[in-house]
């Protein structure tokens, strides 16, 4: 048996079971995209897959969930801290998604990243 086989099956072993596939008929970049959201969903392609088929389904919103509950928890600058990871992530997810997104979608991550914003705004002392 080959050695990246080896190394597969004990991964898989570790994990509990084999990798998820992609999803079927998905586009995975913008049709037509240019400039910087090209740039983004090429450069972004790599730690979506990654957090798709390697990482536990649960590890990403749990991770999540604990810094925004840390985020809320402590009121001084830390709290700040620990929400601005969350920032990032949803805005990221947010701006991959945004095309295919309808109205009360859009609508959503906004409402969404501006509770988060202000949330940290309040942490650092700017509200």
């Amino acid at each position: 048996m080959a050695p990246e086989k080896r190394r597969a099956d004990k991964r898989d072993d570790i994990r509990g079971g084999k990798q998820r596939p992609l999803p079927p008929g998905e586009q995975f970049f913008t049709p037509g995209a240019t400039g910087l959201r090209k740039a983004v969903e090429q450069r972004s392609a790599v730690p979506i897959t990654y957090l798709f088929t390697q990482v536990p389904r649960w590890v990403t919103p749990a991770v999540m969930v604990m810094l925004l509950l840390a985020g809320f928890a402590v009121t001084n600058p830390l709290g700040g801290v620990a929400v601005l990871p969350v920032l990032a992530f949803i805005g990221w997810l947010a701006y991959l998604s945004w095309p295919s997104l309808g109205a009360g979608g859009k609508l959503l991550r906004v409402a969404m990243l501006t509770f988060i914003v202000l949330l940290a705004a309040t942490r650092f002392g700017a509200i």
